[in-house]
């Protein structure tokens, strides 16, 4: 169950099997607390690793979105506990690795407690 405390950004990835980022802006300081990415279809040959970025540094988790038996609408999802903190009009970088194949995009949800 969420709090009142509790907000949302939503940011997608184009495509997760392909390296690189999408940045998103953060409108009230906090700590990101839970991170969800839902996959568009199915990856294939390695698992695509998507690790969250702060203004500390990375995380202390990573998202593993497996490719072994993927398919549209898996979520996955990691719970960070270091290097979370965000500040109003910062920045969350979501960086994929790129090892998957397949064209697929990820929605990600982050949740940010404050």
């Amino acid at each position: 169950m969420r709090t009142l405390n509790d907000y949302m950004i939503y940011t997608s990835l184009a495509d997760v099997s392909t390296a690189g980022q999408v940045y998103v802006a953060v409108p009230d300081s906090g700590k990101i607390i839970k991170v969800f990415s839902t996959l568009a279809g199915a990856i294939g040959t390695a698992p695509a690793v998507l690790t969250i970025k702060t203004a500390e540094g990375t995380v202390s988790e990573t998202i593993s979105i497996t490719h072994t038996s993927s398919a549209a609408g898996d979520v996955d999802t990691c719970a960070p506990s270091d290097n979370n903190n965000v500040i109003e009009g910062g920045t969350i970088e979501i960086e994929t690795s790129g090892a998957s194949t397949n064209t697929i995009a990820a929605q990600l949800c982050i949740v940010v407690r404050r």
